[in-house]
């Protein structure tokens, strides 16, 4: 049995956010964390491993500075880290994204107790695609938004949150699974994880290595194989200071009754 993680380096977004002329994102001129919904599926890969003994691969995408974030999930206690880089696959979108990923898994192998998981979405786009798209390009059963697994030999119990309640699914492995924060608490560095992170080699999947694989054309990948095309880019004003009433007096209610008809709130 693996355990495989999708994870992703994101903008910072509490800051200031860079944008390239072709709508595409500067990332290499802003801070950078580890994406949050992915750092729960990492958790949710480790406490598998801690059940089970299963090593635990974590993969991602991107250019050679993310190899620091892969360093910090060594350090958590993942096994293997596998980097995703290559200038072929610069600017993709997700459909993109998981055409690449996919075909790095494929590269690993996806056996028969085999379990992918991912966050459920990044906060740089907000999609929540792109475990999907990796479940529907390798043939995967796929749950989405998890906040509660349990696994019993090859079957899997994941409790899925929803808008109004929650869905209780059974699926086989090999399967995929995308996480959400109230699944878990992601653990902490360890002192021990951190000497190993460091002294691990990390591999890296580069564009010769994956370009024999269907998923891997140049009309597929990259900024120029991405169907979706982005218009514009900002970082939105910030909000202005809100209005405070004070009282809790029939004028006060009056008042406030004519600030939210005036705004055609009521």
């Amino acid at each position: 049995m693996k355990i495989l993680v999708c994870v992703k380096q994101v903008p910072d977004t509490s800051g200031k956010v860079a944008v390239h002329a072709d709508g595409t994102l500067d990332r290499a001129s802003m801070q950078t964390i580890i994406n949050p919904d992915d750092l729960n599926a990492v958790e949710a890969a480790l406490k598998l491993k801690d059940d089970t003994g299963a090593p635990v691969t974590v993969i991602t995408m991107g250019p050679p500075q993310a190899e620091s974030m892969l360093r910090e999930l060594l350090a958590m206690g993942a096994d293997k880290a596998v980097l995703v880089s290559g200038r072929e696959f610069g600017g993709s979108d997700t459909y993109a994204t998981s055409q690449i990923l996919a075909a790095a898994i494929k590269q690993i192998g996806v056996d028969e107790d085999d379990v992918v998981f991912c966050g459920r979405q990044a906060i740089d786009g907000d999609t929540a695609q792109v475990g999907p798209q990796i479940a529907e390009k390798l043939g995967l059963p796929q749950v989405t938004y998890a906040a509660d697994i349990q696994k019993d030999g090859n079957k899997i119990t994941v409790k899925r949150m929803l808008e109004d309640g929650y869905m209780i699914i059974d699926v086989k492995t090999p399967c995929l699974i995308t996480c959400i924060k109230e699944l878990n608490q992601p653990r902490y560095m360890t002192v021990n994880g951190i000497r190993r992170a460091f002294a691990a080699d990390i591999e890296v999947f580069d564009y010769e290595r994956l370009k024999d694989d269907p998923l891997i054309e140049k009309t597929t990948i990259g900024l120029s194989g991405s169907p979706t095309n982005i218009l514009t880019s900002f970082t939105p004003p910030l909000k202005g200071a809100g209005m405070m009433l004070e009282g809790a007096d029939q004028t006060t209610c009056d008042t406030l009754a004519g600030i939210l008809a005036d705004k055609h709130i009521i």
